[in-house]
This record gives structure tokens, C-alpha cells and sequence, in this order.
């Protein structure tokens, strides 16, 4: 990278779910001041966040928030161990709606848990809200897969992050998973949310990053299409 003062890239975490590897991509955004993680992975991760932090040249203790697209367990599993290391120095961030289910005070929708409750207050996050770090990330609000699901747009280098309202393969642009989206209807609406920005890469939680046909592939998966 050419510019390392500022930037945003995928953070792949290797993890094993009930003996089988499962890879994830969250996203780091950096600037001088700081990182912020997006989504955390799964319990038992913490030094594999650091080791990953440590290849971009940046301290742990330069990690100054997090940032849940939504309460799905693969995406806040992780977050108490970060609060914990860090001293709960994190300032935690996710949609409005969210907040009830990842603090453990209402139970997650889909495992029907409670997830364990934090140690300080979440900051909500609301539709079209601009965030004024990493040079500036719009959030968007694209529920579906869950009723509280967002994703990001980072505007200095066009880079979509979307969580789990889009996946990928190989570098190829995929719709969501509709076994696990709770309204698919809704999933499209937002999917074609993401028409409207200019996107140069995308990164999906599963799947990691795109960069090619973005609006095409776009365009194919609103029409139910497999390929452009």
C-alpha cells in the first residue's frame, strides 16, 4: 500500500467451526490517529486480531472502535475479549437497532441467546450518518439478513463493506445466503441500495474482496441471475 496513513483493507480471520475451517474477512479502517475493526470474529480470536493488526504496522493500542454490521454470534463473538484487552477503551458502534440484542439485553434473533453483556454503552448508528474517521465512512442501513444489519461505505477509496447482505467467491460478487437472511424481500431492497454509490472493491464477510464488474454483478443479482 502505497499510502499507509490512511486506508481500509479486509482482515481475514481463520477460525474452525465444530471441526470444519471457516474463513471470514472482517475490515480494518485506519487513519493517523486510528483503527477501527469492523465486526470481531468468534470467541478465541484475540491474538489472531493482533497479529493481523501487527502486519499492517499498527499497535493494538491504536484500535479505538469497533463497528458491528449485526448480532449474527460469527460477527460479535469476539468483541468481550477485545473489550477486555483494550481495557474497554474500544468505543463499540452499531445500528440503533442493534443495540439491545449485542449488550445481551434482548436474545439474538437466530440462536435465540443472550449475548453476554458489555462493560460500556454501544454508540448508535443510523442511516445515512457520516462518519467522520478513515477519511469518512457513510453507514447504510440494509437490513434483511437481520432487521438491524448495516454496511459501509468508505468514501476516499470507494470500498463497500457489506457484512452479510452480499458474499462472494473467488472475486466474483455473489447475492446473500437466503438460508440464513431472515427476509429476502427486503435483502434485495437493500442490496439495491448499493446502486447508488460509486464502488471500486467491495469486501463480504464471506467471501473477502471484489473488485471487478461491481455494478454489473450488482445488477445480475437484482435480476436473480447466477452470472452477468
Amino acid at each position: 500500500m502505497a499510502d499507509r496513513s490512511s486506508g481500509v483493507k479486509a482482515f481475514r480471520l481463520d477460525m474452525d467451526a465444530n471441526g470444519q475451517p471457516f474463513v471470514i474477512h472482517a475490515a480494518l479502517l485506519w487513519d493517523e490517529q486510528e483503527a477501527i475493526l469492523v465486526d470481531t470474529g468468534i470467541p478465541g480470536q484475540l491474538e489472531l486480531i493482533r497479529s493481523r493488526l501487527e502486519e499492517e504496522s499498527i499497535p493494538f493500542e491504536r484500535l479505538t472502535k469497533v463497528i458491528i454490521t449485526h448480532q449474527d454470534r460469527d460477527h460479535i463473538g469476539g468483541l468481550p475479549e477485545l473489550l477486555q484487552a483494550s481495557g474497554d477503551r474500544l468505543e463499540v458502534l452499531a445500528h440503533e437497532t442493534a443495540i439491545p440484542y449485542i449488550t445481551g439485553e434482548t436474545p439474538l434473533i437466530k440462536s435465540k441467546a443472550l449475548a453476554p453483556p458489555l462493560p460500556a454503552a454501544v454508540t448508535p448508528l443510523h442511516d445515512g450518518e457520516l462518519l467522520p474517521i478513515a477519511g469518512g465512512i457513510r453507514i447504510l442501513h440494509t437490513p434483511g439478513h437481520t432487521p438491524d444489519h448495516i454496511s459501509l461505505y468508505h468514501m476516499p477509496s470507494k470500498t463497500l463493506i457489506t457484512g452479510d447482505a452480499l458474499t462472494s467467491q473467488e472475486g466474483v460478487l455473489q447475492s446473500f445466503d437466503p438460508k440464513f437472511t431472515l427476509d429476502t424481500d427486503l435483502a434485495m431492497q437493500s442490496v439495491a441500495k448499493f446502486l447508488e454509490l460509486e464502488i471500486d472493491r467491495v469486501i463480504t464477510y464471506h467471501g473477502g474482496v471484489c473488485d471487478d464488474q461491481i455494478k454489473e454483478r450488482l445488477h445480475a443479482i437484482l435480476a436473480n441471475k447466477t452470472s452477468v
